[in-house]
């Protein structure tokens, strides 16, 4: 993600407290309920324990008219332990059934958490298949801290956008990217009206005056990167690197816009840090550009990003384009496994923007690092810096920072090898920074533990190396 106000300068799965119980049904065995959270110490209350999803499939309708969504969602998992009762991230509309493996469980809702208890006791290592229906109107999110996110309804549809946590708005889910799943969605909308989401198109369908737009995304995803856009929405669709491409444009921004043509610079854009970070990893490419002074940022929703309209004010925007593509590799194929390594995703897509400047207006890297180095506020952590700083300057900047000066540090040739050991080694996969550091350390044969830290973590300027 990059917010607009950013660009000045340029499980352990626990088991909460609950006591064991024996299923009638399964004599000897102990089942218990899975954890109200993953156990991110930001956000107790993201994710749950218990389970671990392998797909979302979605089958919703709506309609902009009364802003009512309604439709089920699939879930299916596997049992991480014996469970009798699992919880599910869930703020949407109100749930009307749910269903699991057939029969009918109960359900309640606790403040933003959904508690299905189902007839018997899940075993571990046991896949099961979880269906939730549900109908009425989404309401955004909105934190004091994080600012609002979430469903949010437009004059002509609605856009289902944020981050950290977005999706539980509008679809029952295990809200935390260290539960990573394949997502396939059909949305149903009055014809006229686009429904736009993440990964591989599907064939739409109309009957009465609706339309069915499908959308498939093939590899495992962070929720808070799935994304719906339904609205008044110019599209172009094609093929690049023989994979599909598609991308949007609000119809209330001019045509042959600044905005259309940054996106038509995606695949040029991705191809270059494909050069730089190893090959693309998703079965899509595009993105979409939104009017609505409520978003301003961009946000790298898996293979399909998000902009506001408001970075494309210039001839020069392609940078934040650079910016969401490198966020494929670093915070979507290879994503955090808790919200104090947030510097891991955008740390590296900051340095994009400067590798890209470099290949497309020839600024030297060296100059973006030497303005960002002067710019830097040193009291501010990259690495762990609280929730109150996790979208703050230091996350970006000195975040791109410390990666130049790991450059500097090991040379480009080591530099380059550890970025795309990183894409290859750890694709779809939830990583840490103690996980990267031993990765460079083992590459480069030096220790890298203290140096990366004090380019992290320091209270004080480390001392500026020569380019």
């Amino acid at each position: 993600m990059i917010r607009r106000a950013a660009i000045a300068v340029l499980a352990t799965l626990t088991i909460g407290g609950a006591a064991a119980c024996t299923d009638s049904g399964q004599a000897g065995e102990d089942f218990s309920p899975g954890a109200a959270g993953i156990g991110d110490p930001y956000f107790p209350t993201y994710g749950n324990g218990g389970y671990d999803v392998t797909n979302y499939a979605l089958k919703l309708r709506y309609d902009p008219a009364s802003d009512r969504l309604e439709g089920t969602t699939t879930i299916t998992a596997t049992a991480t332990q014996n469970l009798s009762r699992f919880n599910l991230d869930f703020r949407g509309p109100e749930v009307s059934a749910v269903t699991v493996d057939g029969a009918a469980a109960e359900q309640k809702r606790e403040t933003d958490e959904l508690v299905v208890t189902p007839g018997s006791g899940l075993r571990k290592d046991a896949t099961f298949t979880t269906v939730v229906t549900y109908a009425g109107v989404p309401q955004p999110i909105t934190s004091p801290e994080l600012g609002t996110g979430g469903w949010l309804a437009t004059p002509t549809g609605a856009i289902a956008l944020g981050q950290p946590e977005s999706a539980s708005s509008w679809y029952p889910v295990n809200d935390h990217p260290r539960d990573k799943a394949t997502f396939a969605v059909e949305m149903t909308v009055p014809d006229g009206i686009a429904a736009l989401s993440n990964g591989v198109p599907g064939e739409k369908s109309t009957q009465g005056g609706w339309t069915t737009w499908r959308w498939t995304e093939n590899e495992p995803l962070a929720s808070y990167l799935t994304t719906m856009v339904i609205g008044d929405y110019r599209v172009t669709t094609g093929t690049h690197a023989g994979k599909p491409l598609v991308n949007a444009v609000a119809n209330t921004i001019a045509k042959d816009s600044d905005a259309d043509r940054a996106m038509a610079r995606t695949g040029e854009v991705a191809d270059f840090l494909a050069t730089q970070f190893g090959p693309y990893p998703f079965d899509a490419y595009g993105g979409i550009v939104v009017d609505d002074d409520r978003i301003r940022y961009a946000l790298e929703t898996q293979s399909r990003p998000v902009y506001s309209d408001s970075f494309f004010s210039t001839s020069s925007s392609e940078w934040v384009v650079a910016h969401e593509l490198a966020h494929q590799w670093f915070g979507d194929s290879v994503s955090i496994g808790a919200w104090k390594d947030i510097w891991l995703n955008e740390g590296f897509a900051t340095y994009a923007e400067w590798l890209w400047a470099e290949h497309d207006t020839g600024t030297p890297v060296q100059t973006s690092f030497d303005r960002a180095y002067a710019s830097v506020n040193w009291t501010d952590p990259s690495y762990d810096p609280g929730t109150a700083g996790l979208f703050g300057n230091s996350v970006y900047v000195r975040g791109g920072v410390a990666v130049h000066a790991l450059r500097l540090e090991v040379g480009d040739d080591t530099f380059f090898r550890i970025l795309k050991e990183w894409t290859a080694q750890k694709r779809n996969a939830s990583v840490t920074t103690d996980e990267f550091i031993a990765l460079a350390e083992r590459i480069s044969g030096k220790p890298l533990r203290e140096f990366l830290m004090t380019w992290l973590t320091s209270k004080t300027a480390p001392p500026k190396p020569a380019g």
